[in-house]
């Protein structure tokens, strides 16, 4: 009895810790008036216990790095911006993939870059805070650090008012201008049962009463994966088109844990163990482990070091 009991609770807190996760996504999606925070989670447990210099020695071997934030962390936005440094330093062709930037404004990221356009300019251009609504200053470094060594910065997101048409028709309501800055209907793939049910304990917590409304989770679950297939396929064809650069990623945890968001898209594109992928989430040493078999990441970044 005393096990079940335990069992129930590791469980129960499970879900909890998901739920903060992906809180962010879900306001984003359901169309809140405000955009929520998600909370920092737990230390996702990986194989090893890694110091943060033995995670860079291992970034800078791969293709691909996924750094998963907690958005309104700059504690994080800090860490990002070291990776960045020490991969660039020892690979000058380094590229920037971010979540926080629409891919109809990918000229208005390369304008920045080369010094056509300020900073001001930058933000009011891409509809930074229309669109996004955390703090500019969270990523300005990193953006200034991108612009004096010459790194391309992609922009990795799907247009908002398509993901809030899907969240909210489906996407058999997109029209072929909706279409313009998505990958094919075809390759928006919601056939991950984990994922699935790792949404649904999600919407069905803050959307009790939509609990038994199948056709709004799916339609949520239709936003969430157009949301990692459009990035997934942003990264991939820079890869194709650039193979001699690494990327680093730059998107919310929610779609790096366990790599059901965009890394196992983006391998899909690219071919299962074509490329090295590394994937490193940032917590803090007080974290609780989740009770899984299953690492969210392959590294955790401590801040404390």
């Amino acid at each position: 009895m005393v096990a079940a009991a335990r069992n129930s609770h590791n469980i129960c807190m499970k879900t909890t810790k998901l739920i903060k996760l992906c809180a962010l996504s879900l306001s984003i999606f359901l169309l809140c008036s405000s955009v929520a925070t998600a909370e920092p989670m737990a230390n996702p447990q990986p194989q090893q216990t890694y110091t943060n210099q033995d995670i860079l020695q291992q970034l800078v071997k791969a293709k691909i790095v996924y750094l998963g934030e907690t958005h309104d962390s700059i504690e994080d936005h800090q860490a990002q911006r070291a990776i960045i440094q020490e991969m660039q330093r020892q690979n000058g062709k380094i590229a920037i993939a971010m979540e926080m930037f629409q891919r109809p404004f990918q000229s208005v990221l390369d304008g920045y870059l080369a010094g056509k356009l300020t900073e001001e300019q930058l933000v009011e251009q891409t509809e930074y805070n229309q669109s996004w609504r955390f703090s500019w200053e969270y990523y300005a470094p990193i953006l200034r650090f991108a612009k004096e060594n010459k790194l391309p910065v992609i922009a990795l997101n799907t247009p908002s008012e398509v993901t809030r048409k899907v969240a909210s028709q489906g996407l058999e309501s997109l029209t072929a201008e909706d279409k313009k800055h998505i990958p094919p209907i075809s390759e928006i793939r919601t056939d991950n049962a984990e994922y699935r049910q790792m949404l649904l304990e999600v919407y069905q917590q803050h959307q009790k009463a939509a609990q038994g409304n199948s056709t709004a989770f799916e339609r949520f679950l239709q936003a969430q994966v157009l949301w990692d297939e459009t990035m997934a396929e942003s990264i991939a064809q820079f890869v194709k088109a650039n193979p001699d650069y690494q990327v680093v990623v730059l998107a919310g945890k929610g779609h790096i844990i366990y790599g059901y968001g965009i890394p196992s898209r983006v391998e899909r594109r690219l071919g299962v163990g074509s490329v090295k992928v590394q994937s490193v989430l940032f917590s803090s040493p007080t974290d609780t482990p989740l009770p899984t078999n299953k690492p969210m990441s392959d590294f955790v970044w401590k801040h404390s070091e």
